[in-house]
């Protein structure tokens, strides 16, 4: 991931709302779930789920899958892991320390 990957999924997770929205996805497992689920977990109105969801799909963070009439969304755990690993990947070099990972 480089910085500017890095900045747009922080930027997308900044918002209250959509930090709701991917915590709940992740928390969901990979099968993601319904737009509808997420939206009455998280009580976001439907007039702006729809822009939330499309930040978080631009980001890379969620993707989404049609099944009929349900909009299912997943989230994309090797892109959080990516972030994750970015934010600290030069853990305390300076204080040349060993680095814990995953």
């Amino acid at each position: 991931m480089d910085t500017n990957d890095a900045v747009q999924a922080l930027k997308e997770l900044g918002h209250v709302h959509r930090l709701k929205i991917f915590k709940r996805l992740v928390k969901s497992g990979y099968d993601g779930l319904p737009v509808g689920e997420i939206r009455e977990e998280v009580g976001i109105p439907h007039s702006s789920m729809t822009h939330h969801i499309a930040s978080l799909v631009r980001a890379g963070l969620i993707i989404q899958k049609r099944e009929g009439r349900i909009l299912r969304c997943i989230p994309q755990y090797q892109r959080l892991w990516d972030l994750i690993d970015f934010l600290q990947e030069e853990c305390c070099v300076d204080q040349k320390c060993n680095r814990i990972d995953k």
